[in-house]
């Protein structure tokens, strides 16, 4: 009998915040450590994909960063 390996919430989310940052990072052609520095420093993570997770994950990879690359040049716009 296989095991299976179980994962909180907390880990999932971790993951589709690293997906976001990933996929963010490739259609700006761009690595994901600025994209990250960029999110973090407009609060992007804590203030918009964590509150959204449930309504964000159910999108496409590519509507995901689609939306993310517009908030996160919107919010930068803002400071």
């Amino acid at each position: 009998m296989e095991n299976i390996i179980e994962i909180s919430k907390t880990q999932v989310m971790m993951a589709f915040i690293a997906t976001c940052i990933e996929a963010t990072a490739r259609l700006l052609n761009t690595s994901y450590k600025e994209v990250y520095q960029r999110m973090k420093n407009v609060g992007l993570i804590e203030h918009y994909i964590l509150p959204h997770y449930e309504a964000l994950h159910s999108e496409s990879r590519e509507n995901i960063a689609e939306g993310m690359v517009e908030c996160l040049k919107s919010w930068e716009g803002k400071k």
